[in-house]
């Protein structure tokens, strides 16, 4: 494993500077509670920085993701606005790689519906409902030290169904008062990249200051990071009879007139 974990916690970081209420609870934005709630628990193992939807390029250079072992998303309002020259960058960086962790409406960003070719939509009710977050597979990485359940006061409903494809891994499932249950935290796997999709955390409560959420959140970075020394992209390569190891390059048929070497 890596001796330090660059980390880059995205922020849409809209409904904050609108919404009185949202900033009461995050005066400075949730990606800085997401941040300071990783610092605090991985210490001196991550190096934690911020990005927001209204930097330029939304925070996302190249060189931001060249040196980012695990990227955060958060968004809600402003899924569209998300240049889609940005989602291809992180995509082809998922796919390298990178580990992506989507939290909460995230689900519905760009990067999230291309990376699971699917509508990623579900139920939801938007009420002061309280959460339970049950863990289902205790003896993964991601659930380690986590309570069952972790319970969360205040929180918007996410219930089934939830379009996704199947999970390579199913960690937690939520239950609400209103009686739906909820796949809320899944991996997956895309490329070369690891991907964790956990849903606790509506911008209308404080769920990014809950220890426990922190802490799930925490451990699914460590994951999310793998153990490969090198991010490359998967690519077709052509070898011979018997040469196991030297492939030679190939761009695909409707691209190679000629044999490549």
């Amino acid at each position: 494993m890596r001796v330090q974990l660059n980390v880059t916690v995205w922020g849409e970081n809209r409904h904050e500077q609108v919404e009185p209420r949202v900033a009461e609870i995050y005066p400075d934005g949730m990606h800085n509670a997401i941040r300071r709630g990783i610092e605090g628990w991985l210490g001196e193992k991550a190096t934690v920085a911020t990005a927001t939807l209204d930097d330029p390029e939304h925070g996302l250079t190249e060189e931001v993701l060249e040196n980012t072992d695990v990227l955060i998303w958060w968004g809600h309002a402003a899924h569209a606005e998300v240049a889609d020259e940005v989602v291809e960058r992180v995509h082809r960086h998922v796919l390298s790689g990178m580990g992506l962790i989507v939290l909460h409406s995230g689900h519905w960003s760009k990067i999230f519906v291309k990376l699971m070719g699917t509508t990623c939509t579900l139920r939801w009710r938007s009420e002061n409902d309280r959460e339970l977050v049950w863990t289902v597979n205790p003896t993964h990485p991601i659930a380690r030290g986590i309570p069952h359940p972790i319970e969360i006061p205040a929180q918007e409903m996410y219930g089934e169904q939830f379009d996704i494809p199947t999970p390579d891994e199913l960690i937690f499932i939520s239950s609400f008062t209103g009686g739906e249950v909820f796949r809320s935290g899944c991996t997956f796997r895309r490329g070369n990249g690891r991907i964790f999709y956990f849903s606790p955390g509506d911008q209308d409560y404080p769920v990014y200051h809950h220890p426990d959420v922190l802490h799930v959140i925490a451990n699914g970075v460590e994951w999310a990071a793998g153990d490969r020394s090198q991010r490359e992209l998967p690519i077709l390569l052509r070898y011979d009879m018997g040469d196991f190891f030297n492939g030679h390059g190939y761009r695909g048929a409707m691209n190679n007139k000629e044999r490549a070497e």
